[in-house]
C-alpha cells in the first residue's frame, strides 16, 4: 500500500491554514504531524477523513482519490478525531452495535481488536459515564469497524492515563505490523517516538522533520 497527500490547501476566510501540505507513506509505517495548537493539525487530519471539505489538493491511496471516490474512503480510511464522536445515552455495546453485527462485535472483543483495546472491561457501561480513556478506545473501536487500511489519530493519547496510553500504542503497533498506515497528530513526545516519520506543521507548511530522540530541540521548534 502506498498513500500520497498532494497539495493540500485550506483557507478560513484570509487566513491561509494550510499551504499545499504533501508527504508520502508506504503499508507498515507510523506517521507523525507535530505542530502547535492551532497550526491546522485537525484540520489536515479532518480533511483527509472528508470530514472537512478541502481547498484544492488530494489524497491518493493506491493510485486512489479518496477525495472523489468517497465509497473507497469509506472503506479505507478510519478516523478519530479529539472529541469522541460517540452517543452518551448507550453504552459501549450499543455504540458498538451501531457499527458492527452481534456476531462481529463477539468475534472481536473475544480475539480481535476490541479485545486488544481491552473495550470488554467496561462492555456494559453507558458513554456518560465513561472515563476519557475509555471513550478514547471505545472511539478507535468503532472507527476500525470497516477493517480500513489507513487510520487517522488526532492526538489519541492527550490527557489520558499510563493504562491508557499503553492499549492505544499496542494498537497501534500492531496496526502498523499488519501492514496498516497509522497518521498520528501530536504534540506528545511519547507519540512522536512512535513514529517512523515526522512532519512539522508551521505557518501552514509541512517539512520533515528527523527526530533523534532529542525532545528538547523539539519543543522549541513547536514554538
Amino acid at each position: 500500500m502506498h498513500i500520497q497527500v498532494c497539495d493540500i490547501k485550506k483557507k478560513y476566510g484570509k487566513k491561509v491554514v494550510l499551504d499545499g501540505v504533501s508527504f508520502e507513506a508506504d503499508g507498515g509505517t507510523v506517521v507523525g504531524i507535530v505542530g502547535a495548537n492551532g497550526s491546522g493539525k485537525s484540520t489536515l487530519l479532518g480533511i483527509l477523513s472528508g470530514v472537512t471539505p478541502e481547498g484544492g489538493g488530494d489524497f491518493l491511496v493506491d493510485g486512489v482519490s479518496m477525495f472523489r471516490d468517497t465509497a473507497a474512503r469509506e472503506k479505507t480510511v478510519g478516523f478519530v478525531p479529539q472529541g469522541t464522536p460517540l452517543i452518551e445515552e448507550l453504552s459501549a455495546r450499543d455504540n458498538l452495535l451501531l457499527w458492527y453485527t452481534k456476531e462481529q462485535m463477539e468475534r472481536e472483543l473475544s480475539s480481535g481488536v476490541l479485545r486488544l483495546l481491552g473495550i470488554g472491561d467496561f462492555i456494559s457501561t453507558r458513554v456518560s459515564r465513561m472515563s476519557g480513556g475509555m471513550r478514547k478506545r471505545l472511539s478507535i473501536g468503532c472507527a476500525v469497524a470497516r477493517r480500513p487500511r489507513v487510520i487517522l489519530l488526532d492526538e489519541p493519547t492527550s490527557a489520558l492515563d499510563m493504562v491508557c496510553r499503553e492499549a492505544i500504542a499496542d494498537y497501534i503497533t500492531k496496526f502498523k505490523e499488519a501492514g496498516g498506515i497509522v497518521i498520528i497528530a501530536t504534540h506528545e513526545i511519547s507519540e512522536v517516538e512512535m513514529c517512523d516519520a515526522v512532519y512539522l506543521l508551521r505557518a501552514g507548511e509541512l517539512s520533515r522533520y528527523e527526530y533523534i530522540g532529542d525532545a528538547a530541540s523539539l519543543v522549541e521548534k513547536l514554538k
